[in-house]
């Protein structure tokens, strides 16, 4: 990783489940800022820089659930994936949805993985932990635009 700091946007409705998320960042040893939207409109205009976004830079990574308020979390995918400007970005699919069509879905807008969201809080850390261990460490993200 380049010098600056690593941003993942957290696109998550539920504000118990993104603090349980931040923890366990904490206990996965991931150092990355962490950026919280609540909706899909929102993640939408973060990751363009608009509205109370704007002079942010693109995540280097997004965590995306899939059922959202208002623009939901496949619209927010199949707008980041087929924007020139924005499809590089890795996008990883958060949601506690098993459902194949979802899954299947998710892959056909190029999502960059797609992870069942752990019941327990241990397995969200090892999670996230494979997370961080390939994305961080193992894969090269694209730095043009960011």
């Amino acid at each position: 990783m380049s010098a600056g700091p690593t941003t993942i946007l957290l696109v998550e409705d539920n504000p118990d489940d993104a603090e349980l998320v931040k923890i366990a960042m904490d206990d996965a040893g991931i150092t990355a800022d962490l950026d919280v939207v609540q909706d899909g409109a929102s993640a939408l205009q973060y990751v363009r820089a608009e509205g109370p976004y704007v002079g942010v830079q693109h995540p280097h990574l997004v965590l995306l659930d899939l059922n959202l308020p208002g623009v939901d979390g496949r619209e927010v995918l199949t707008t980041i994936k087929s924007d020139p400007g924005l499809c590089t970005i890795p996008v990883i699919v958060m949601s506690t949805s098993v459902d194949d069509n979802d899954i299947d879905f998710t892959y056909r807008q190029h999502a960059n993985g797609f992870v069942s969201k752990p019941p327990e809080f241990d397995s969200l850390v090892r999670t996230l932990q494979a997370i961080r261990d390939f994305w961080f460490d193992t894969a090269q993200l694209p730095r043009s635009g960011h």
